[in-house]
């Protein structure tokens, strides 16, 4: 029968031990797919050594977990303080866990901090056997690998014979909507219809007046409107949307085969018809009009049109990996992380509040630096940009981020987006914004009485200045519900937003790629479906990006859905009773989104409540 070694470490304080009943959960991994688990349970003696023999310096325990079979690699260790019904509270503070597996593997699965009565932490660790992107993109690249390897498609510089082709490239991961974009991904309305609903929602304002350097006319245009309508009119009538990549000019790309690959910093102007579809109707593809740079229209040729609606949906792609998903939820993220453990003790209520909607997100962004968005990373070699271009992108897009742009009823008012029709991210944003910010608002209001408590708070006061000093750098907040509404939107709604269907749109290379070889086409008659296809990356290149899309879409056994708090850091009846109020609005929206989904042609699913993590994770 297999053992299990565990020396469990007691701080060496005063009070650090406790008489409390302490429950230990091993999980291992056993295979691919599994999961196993084991409890043991024991009096903390070692607490019982340091609270009643002071002269005796025991403070480590030794305990053997027995099981019928072997655990497999060990994942986590769940540790759990019941308590002993005759005696008052005595919290615990455990240091650290050693455990010593059957296999003769020495495991440290650190803690540091105290444990509270009835509170579950879990202790992740084990030379490297905590998730992340690493392990994950390795788990994955197995049976993404297998696949592609035995259809002689990885690392193929073959390029596409036809777009059909693309159909085949992977026999078993297909969802609904990927299947969707490949037949549709030619049509302008669905075209116009992913800048509100895909996976860059972001971007995309209302039109008040054409900018001087897109010089789109009547005559241009006027087939594309309602008949006897003008530019002008459908402007002042609010039916003009613009989308404008001009951050995107002069950002440097990466060289290919000795010479520097094309990003277009394009302008597209889009027409929101009496049917309620939104329409491009004008593409320009640079941010200054000349002979090279033509306006490209709906009745061009059918190529043209369709690359320059190529162009414009790489440039949205970069911008969409780059600024919206990296830095506008996993690196703010981040920032808000480092803030939240650097300014609040574990007993603060803002630090319960907030730390949940942290987990796993340092540790999936340290890996991710390297194995996806480092100078050799995945996403820098399957993007136009590379490394230093992704980088300089995301600098220039930060010195001109604002903090109303972070909250998304200022964001949305800003764009001039209130009213335009099937705008499903923003129905089901908002809601949720109003459902974050309400139990954000009665928590809060709990432990702060009055304007003049949350002053003297020079914790709080301390977490606020870190933020703006290192993340948001000099953007100035309103008050303090809504500023960790807009934290915790962040690390839940937004990243679901931007996340969770890329590989639902972007797997569809056509529709979508990070990276298009050829120059963006400087003249109009002379492109044909082989044009399309010399642009689009080669056969190896494109699997590799669907490879990574599928890993950053995976679902994993151990999310967290937004509103379920696992570990119970609040001991107030009050607080317990609002987050139970919570959790039923969330609910109540989710069968609400449910409802609506029903009926529509594209269902918009990625902010089902039910269906975010409650952090950044992956």
């Amino acid at each position: 029968m297999p053992e299990y070694k565990l020396e469990v470490t007691t701080g060496n304080m005063k009070h650090g031990g406790t008489f409390d009943h302490i429950h230990l959960t091993l999980f291992g991994k056993t295979g691919r797919n599994t999961c196993s688990e084991h409890t043991m349970h024991f009096w903390a003696c070692l607490g019982l050594c340091l609270n009643i023999f002071m002269f005796f310096l025991l403070k480590v325990g030794t305990y053997i977990l027995k099981t019928n079979s072997s655990l497999g690699k060990l994942m986590l260790i769940k540790v759990e303080k019941d308590p002993f019904f005759i005696l008052p509270e005595d919290e615990w503070f455990c240091s650290k866990i050693v455990v010593t597996t059957p296999e003769g593997d020495v495991l440290l699965f650190p803690c540091y901090r105290w444990i509270s009565r009835g509170e579950l932490v879990e202790l992740r660790g084990g030379r490297g056997l905590l998730f992340s992107p690493k392990y994950c993109i390795k788990d994955m690249v197995f049976i993404q690998g297998l696949e592609l390897k035995i259809k002689g498609l990885l690392g193929s510089t073959e390029k596409w014979e036809s777009i059909d082709d693309l159909k085949e490239i992977f026999w078993f991961k297909k969802t609904t909507m990927s299947e969707y974009v490949a037949e549709h991904w030619k049509e302008d309305d669905f075209f116009g219809y992913q800048f509100l609903n895909s996976v860059n929602p972001n971007v995309i304002k209302s039109c008040s007046e054409l900018p001087q350097n897109f010089p789109v006319t009547d005559e241009m245009v006027k087939q594309f409107l309602e008949k006897g309508n003008s530019l002008q009119s459908e402007i002042e009538k609010g039916n003009i949307f613009l989308y404008d990549q001009r951050i995107m000019d002069g950002i440097p790309t990466r060289l290919y085969d000795g010479e520097p690959l094309h990003v277009a910093a394009g302008l597209c102007l889009l027409y929101l018809n009496p049917e309620n579809k939104l329409k491009p109707i004008a593409i320009q593809l640079s941010q200054q009009p000349s002979d090279q740079s033509p306006i490209f229209l709906p009745s061009d040729l059918e190529t043209d049109w369709l690359l320059a609606k190529m162009f414009i949906k790489n440039v949205d792609a970069i911008d969409h990996q780059a600024v919206q998903h990296l830095m506008k939820t996993h690196f703010l993220s981040e920032a808000y992380t480092v803030a939240t453990l650097r300014s609040f003790p574990v007993i603060h209520p803002i630090y319960k509040l907030l730390f949940p909607h942290f987990r796993s997100t340092l540790h999936i962004n340290t890996g991710g630096r390297t194995s996806l968005f480092g100078p050799d990373g995945a996403l820098s070699i399957v993007c136009s940009l590379g490394y230093d271009g992704m980088t300089e992108l995301m600098r220039k897009s930060l010195s001109e981020m604002t903090y109303s742009s972070l909250c998304l009823p200022d964001d949305i008012t800003a764009r001039g987006l209130d009213s335009i029709p099937n705008f499903y991210y923003r129905d089901d944003g908002l809601k949720l914004w109003k459902i974050i910010n309400s139990f954000v608002k009665a928590v809060v209001e709990y432990y702060y009485p009055s304007d003049s408590e949350v002053k003297k708070d020079t914790e709080l006061q301390e977490w606020i200045s870190e933020i703006f000093t290192h993340g948001v750098l000099g953007n100035n907040a309103s008050e303090v519900n809504k500023f960790i509404t807009m934290v915790i939107f962040t690390a839940t709604a937004q990243h679901a937003a931007v996340n969770s269907g890329q590989y639902d749109y972007n797997s569809w290379i056509p529709n979508a790629s990070l990276l298009l070889h050829k120059p963006p086409p400087a003249a109009k008659g002379q492109s044909s479906m082989e044009t399309i296809l010399e642009t689009l990356p080669d056969v190896g290149e494109t699997v590799s990006f669907v490879a990574i899309l599928w890993l950053l879409s995976e679902q994993y056994t151990d999310e967290v859905p937004l509103g379920a708090y696992p570990e119970e850091r609040f001991d107030e009846p009050a607080v317990k009773r609002m987050i139970k109020e919570f959790q039923g609005e969330l609910s109540y929206l989710d069968e609400e989104i449910r409802a609506r989904n029903s009926e529509l042609e594209i269902p918009y699913t990625y902010l089902i409540p039910s269906q975010i993590e409650n952090s950044v994770t992956i």
